[in-house]
């Protein structure tokens, strides 16, 4: 690693006023060093260099200012990094100014960078008062919804953003302003095919939403309608009966013999995870029966290769098909667990996690065997061929 005169050295190579090539090749040094964890924990100590990447984040030179965004979204990748970029060269401020100009240039950038400032959660409370003071959510949520605000940026990590603001209670209480119609506005990328980081964004929104309890049946109800939206990513082309169709929410009666469930199999459990926190309450429960959200389930559970997802899919059909919780026990997420028995089950779970991964590895295993069987096979026959052919 670089000696505290080699590191002073490079400051005076990072003023504005240095030559366009000079800065251009120390820019593009940092951003390697910058890419690995003992790169970010040197720059860590030398709180000056991020301060000077920082400033030339305005170089007049693209390739210069490219440079140093990416290292700041390497450097905002690391926790121990925060404190700095936040506090030290308070990079907040002028990073959401920049995001409201519908013509900058490194819009995604930045929301890379504040992505990952905001998945712990004493930053995000920063990042939080932040926004409010000076933007708002209502207006990252504009922003998001609105493709055309910045011909230049997608704002697909806007996404992942909103995900880790709902985090705090605060932020979910916006999103779900009954006045605001703003959690609304995202339902419809819960099957944006352009992006996935786009639609886990918006799921992970969801799901941290449904942590208040207080909200689901308003969600649930005619009003809002979240359910079609978790739905569908997780419904399949298989015929169900007559009854089981017309149970359906409208849009999920009858599907086309083409229709694909979402692909990314982090998605699926995350929209799983939602639709159970939705069962909490015994409101939520009786919509779900009545939605016939188990038909959908059950074709999913015999589709679904992945144990992880598989073995959520099964924790929401247990609420479904089981009995009803004893009076007084109705709300799940208010039952207050004896210590012995949470104990019990924080075992059990690590249990369930350690054959869950042990399944993944036997099927890891047999999928390899698979191909090298296909393999070795397709390299018999055509030594037949070959046998053949002379």
């Amino acid at each position: 690693m670089l000696s505290d005169f080699e590191a002073a050295e490079l400051i005076s190579f990072l003023t504005p006023e240095a030559r366009p090539d000079v800065k251009g090749h120390t820019t593009s040094y940092i951003l390697g060093l910058s890419g690995n964890r003992d790169g970010c924990r040197f720059l860590r100590t030398k709180p000056d260099i991020i301060t000077a990447l920082f400033a030339l984040t305005s170089d007049p030179s693209i390739a210069i200012a490219k440079d140093c965004y990416f290292t700041l979204i390497n450097l905002s990748a690391d926790e121990t990094l925060h404190q700095v970029l936040l506090t030290d060269i308070k990079v907040l401020q002028v990073m959401m100014k920049k995001v409201l100009d519908p013509e900058f240039v490194f819009s995604d950038q930045i929301c890379s960078i504040l992505s990952n400032l905001t998945r712990h959660l004493k930053t995000c409370k920063i990042m939080f008062e932040v926004l409010q003071e000076d933007v708002g959510v209502a207006k990252l949520v504009e922003i998001f919804c609105a493709e055309s605000f910045n011909k230049k940026a997608k704002f697909h990590h806007l996404g992942p953003l909103l995900s880790n603001l709902t985090q705090l209670p605060e932020a979910r209480s916006f999103m779900m302003d009954k006045d605001r119609c703003v959690i609304q506005r995202l339902f419809s990328y819960t099957q944006y095919q352009a992006s996935v980081v786009r639609r886990g964004g918006v799921v992970g929104t969801l799901r941290n939403c449904c942590f208040d309890h207080a909200h689901h049946e308003w969600l649930l109800s005619d009003d809002v309608d979240i359910l079609p939206f978790l739905m569908l990513p997780l419904a399949g082309p298989e015929e169900l009966t007559e009854k089981e169709n017309e149970g359906l929410p409208v849009d999920l009666q009858y599907l086309p013999e083409d229709k694909k469930r979402e692909e990314d199999p982090d998605i699926r459990k995350m929209l799983l995870e939602t639709l159970l926190l939705l069962t909490a309450t015994k409101a939520g429960r009786e919509i779900l029966e009545k939605k016939s959200v188990y038909p959908i389930m059950r074709e999913f559970h015999k589709w679904e290769t992945d144990v992880h997802v598989t073995a959520a899919c099964e924790k929401l059909v247990e609420v479904l098909i089981g009995d009803e919780p004893e009076p007084g026990m109705e709300n799940l997420l208010e039952v207050d667990i004896p210590e012995e028995v949470e104990e019990k089950l924080t075992k059990a779970d690590a249990r369930e996690q350690e054959e869950l991964e042990k399944e993944q590895e036997r099927m890891k295993q047999e999928e390899e065997e698979e191909k090298k069987k296909r393999s070795d096979t397709e390299g018999s026959e055509k030594e037949q061929e070959a046998g053949l052919i002379r």
